[in-house]
């Protein structure tokens, strides 16, 4: 699988590598952007099957690129991974396409029931 994190923080997306299920370490191939315009820019060029994608970014929110990641692609699979636990934030990606929402710092058995979920709908 080949999965995009997207956050300005440097340090916040290696806490989102270090959080995911070590088979998935093992075996994706990553690639990282630090901004909407480099996240949508890796997107179009490499066509990950799952970006991480953080709310709050200097330039382009995450909701737009959100937005513009699906109608470049409807199928785009996108998980929102943010500090924002708003209820509004929340209704408001998954109105947008977002496959789900896992607040920060990223809780271990909620990635790891996410790429269960992703597995199981893949086979």
């Amino acid at each position: 699988m080949k999965i995009l994190i997207v956050d300005d923080s440097r340090v916040s997306r290696m806490f989102v590598r270090k959080a995911l299920p070590e088979r998935i370490k093992n075996t994706a191939e990553f690639r990282e952007a630090e901004n909407g315009e480099q996240a949508i820019a890796t997107y179009k060029e490499w066509h990950p099957g799952l970006v991480l994608l953080d709310l709050t970014m200097p330039g382009m929110t995450g909701y737009e690129v959100l937005e513009a990641l699906k109608a470049f692609d409807p199928g785009a699979r996108v998980v929102i991974v943010s500090a924002d636990i708003q209820q509004s934030a929340v209704q408001r990606v998954m109105q947008l396409g977002a496959l789900t929402h896992i607040n920060k710092p990223i809780d271990a058995q909620k990635i790891e029931a996410l790429f269960q979920r992703l597995e199981a709908s893949t086979s």
